[in-house]
């Protein structure tokens, strides 16, 4: 274990903190967590983001019709409030965290994580991979601590070649719209604690036993989501492939405006949603309602989600 700034401030105030609240509030931060063969798969919340409800809508969506949408799914009120579910993987030797949260730098609604993680009996030092879907803020930003430290330092890290290369080229800040800058400042900032620790991958690969890349790109030029494999049994971490649970679900009917290449993005969540409604295997989102867990079913010229 890396003795740093952190985790002895952790030792000392976080573990005593812990230790002082009543059992009945501990048990609120208990993470949900399903069996996958010999291995334990558990969702930790992050909390969740804070949006304009405009956020939604489709660019293809009219006014009317996005209307007739939140009347139909009862969504009332200026603000949606998508959940930021971390999945953690244990199975042998490997603690597995796909994907680090936001931090407490983003929104006041997001950097639960550590506490979570830490009320279901799991700390910083014991996870010994860190799999990165993408490097928006809300998947990326908890990477480091208050002190600039790596908040999991004994980890090692993985990543899709291109995801790294995109938010790695200058070209992306000068092309990216005044909104979004900075996200690319963001993620190429703490790219740099992650020089010597990263293991760029492609697509296929199986980068830790059990866990095979699946390329989702679209969202964002290498986003990536990952099926892990224990048996005959699966799940499919999909990050941010699937961030809607209705809106998603229609592919063929509706793009999203949160995607970096909006068609890219929507030819790979329907190749996405027919591996997993054929496969009939279990999946795991980040945005869909805590605890994200579920099922992909043909409906009609469509797909739906049915929640575990």
């Amino acid at each position: 274990m890396n003795v740093t700034r952190r985790n002895l401030f952790q030792v000392v105030l976080g573990s005593a903190a812990l230790a002082a609240l009543p059992v009945s509030l501990r048990r609120a931060y208990a993470q949900t967590t399903v069996t996958l063969g010999a291995g334990k798969l558990s969702v930790i919340s992050d909390g969740n983001l804070h949006l304009p409800v405009g956020f939604l809508q489709p660019p293809n969506m009219s006014d009317t019709e996005f209307a007739a949408f939140l009347d139909k799914n009862g969504m009332t009120g200026e603000f949606y409030q998508p959940a930021c579910n971390v999945t953690l993987w244990q199975h042998g030797d490997h603690t597995v965290l796909f994907d680090v949260g936001a931090g407490d730098t983003f929104m006041d609604s997001t950097g639960r994580l550590l506490e979570n993680l830490e009320a279901a009996g799991v700390s910083p030092e014991d996870v010994t991979d860190v799999v990165i879907s993408h490097a928006h803020p809300d998947h990326l930003w908890g990477l480091v601590d208050d002190f600039d430290e790596l908040v999991f330092a004994d980890a090692i890290y993985h990543m899709h070649q291109t995801e790294w290369n995109f938010w790695s080229d200058d070209a992306t800040l000068e092309k990216m719209p005044e909104a979004r800058k900075v996200f690319a400042l963001g993620a190429k900032s703490r790219f740099a604690y992650l020089e010597d620790r990263s293991k760029l991958f492609t697509a296929g690969n199986e980068i830790i036993p059990g866990i095979e890349v699946i390329d989702t790109p679209g969202h964002t030029p290498g986003h990536s989501a990952f099926a892990i494999h224990d048996g005959s049994e699966s799940i499919v971490v999909v990050g941010d492939a699937l961030i809607h649970p209705v809106l998603a679900f229609q592919p063929k009917k509706w793009l999203s405006g949160s995607d970096h290449e909006p068609e890219l993005a929507r030819a790979t969540r329907l190749s996405l949603l027919e591996r997993l409604a054929t496969d009939q295997s279990r999946l795991a989102a980040y945005h869909l309602p805590y605890p994200g867990l579920g099922h992909a079913e043909r409906d009609g010229s469509a797909y739906r989600f049915v929640p575990s």
